[in-house]
């Protein structure tokens, strides 16, 4: 089996019936496969990570870690490193046609943070995960799981290379187009709600000359956002649209959506035919449905699903990312506690984060509507308070209001204590071996 990153040698998982889970395959390298990966190995589990990816991909937009997810980044050991590679905004400003400026917010305010919350690059907090995990965990690139084939005692897993290996269990981390999910669960469209609108995002030069800032431009039913991060000399270029009924193209047609994002935005102005020709070049342009991946049950047998793939909030919400690195730590801490039996552990990994995850979607299905006002008369009435908010005796109160909607689903999932590593195990030995 090929792998482009580190590879160790194959684990024999253990074969007596019943025996503890040792050997854990996970399907994707983006936030919530590292992050499994890097509990589990603390906990003496022997992770492997597959990702159809040539490589880790380190592209994306702006993520928010705030609420649950900074401690557990922080018990993770890597939210200095966040903190270091912080997107550092210092705010943002609505603009007309013209390009004049109508108003202009501080970062905390149009993010919804407080205190210690904190953003960063989704591909730079990829690197930090898989910079922290490479030494001790498999990491095969290029390849995905073809088909599963459980019993008793384990998963055969075949992949797409050919290659065909058992693992005693298998976690899919890859995403709202997950690939295990459908495998395990059946087609995605059984799972999946689309929420009205579309959201694209590539790179391109800053043309704007934008330090830290971002920059919004709304029409009806759309929303364009340009921004550059600190560290960063490029913008990244992000594109909402409504479209009640979901376009017809494959998620891996970059042609298709190139055309879908054109053609939404033809004929409006501001910089945007400017943008859409960068669209033209970008080689990391994304485009994808705002939808929610709703489910009765995360976990069949000895698979499991993970982060966007169990329970997608769709970017609207914010809090994917966290809700990621949260849902990683819940699962492999219930998966320690149960001592490696995955029935104990999935479902009390399940009933800790679901009420969380509901949360969260629902504030999703209200912020898609946000970002895509339908009329001009709504727009007018928003850049009206955008323009008045900060000259307002009440600007605290309003603001203090929108964070606290943000913090309350930002918080809304237990953060639970589990026993620490040294004290299920040393690294490297299966604390749950029988």
């Amino acid at each position: 089996m090929s792998s482009t990153a580190h590879h160790t040698p194959h684990h024999t998982p253990q074969t007596a019936a019943h025996s503890p889970a040792r050997t854990v395959l996970i399907s994707g390298a983006s936030i919530a496969g590292p992050a499994l990966a890097l509990w589990l190995h603390r906990y003496g589990f022997v992770p492997t990570v597959v990702e159809r990816a040539p490589e880790l991909r380190t592209g994306g937009y702006k993520v928010d870690i705030r609420g649950t997810a900074i401690e557990v980044c922080r018990r993770m050991g890597v939210l200095d490193e966040i903190r270091a590679r912080s997107t550092d905004m210092r705010g943002g400003s609505y603009v007309d046609d013209a390009g004049r400026t109508i108003g202009e917010l501080p970062a905390d305010i149009f993010g919804g943070r407080v205190e210690e919350d904190d953003e960063i690059m989704r591909g730079e907090l990829a690197r930090i995960l898989y910079d922290r995990t490479r030494g001790d965990v498999e990491y095969v690139f290029g390849d995905s799981i073809a088909a599963l084939d459980e019993d008793a005692d384990g998963v055969t897993v075949t992949f797409d290379s050919g290659a065909v290996r058992r693992f005693d269990l298998v976690v899919g981390a890859d995403g709202l187009h997950s690939n295990t999910r459908r495998l395990a669960f059946g087609p995605e469209e059984r799972y999946k709600r689309h929420l009205g609108a579309y959201i694209s995002i590539f790179t391109a030069p800053n043309h704007l000359g934008l330090d830290r800032w971002e920059t919004y431009h709304a029409l009806p039913g759309k929303l364009v956002c340009v921004y550059s991060s600190a560290g960063e000399s490029d913008a990244k270029n992000l594109f909402i649209f409504s479209s009640p009924d979901e376009l017809p193209y494959h998620h891996r047609d970059i042609t298709a959506q190139r055309r879908h994002l054109t053609e939404a935005f033809t004929g409006d102005g501001w910089e945007i035919p400017r943008l859409l020709g960068h669209a033209a070049d970008a080689d990391d342009l994304y485009l994808d449905s705002m939808s929610l991946i709703e489910m009765d049950h995360w976990s069949r047998g000895r698979v499991v699903l993970l982060g966007d793939a169990a329970h997608c909030s769709s970017p609207a919400s914010g809090q994917g990312t966290g809700l990621a690195l949260t849902g990683a730590y819940v699962l492999a801490g219930e998966l320690a506690r149960a001592g490696g039996d995955h029935t104990v552990a999935f479902a009390r990994y399940e009933r800790l984060m679901r009420p969380g995850v509901e949360q969260n979607q629902r504030m999703a299905e209200g912020f898609v509507g946000e970002m895509t006002v339908a009329s001009k008369w709504k727009i007018a009435l928003r850049m009206f308070m955008v323009r008045t908010l900060p000259k307002t005796p009440w600007k605290n109160l309003i603001a203090k209001k929108i964070r606290d909607g943000i913090q309350a689903a930002a918080h809304a999932v237990p953060l639970v204590d589990y026993p620490a590593p040294d004290a299920a195990g040393t690294p490297g030995r299966p604390t749950v071996a029988a």
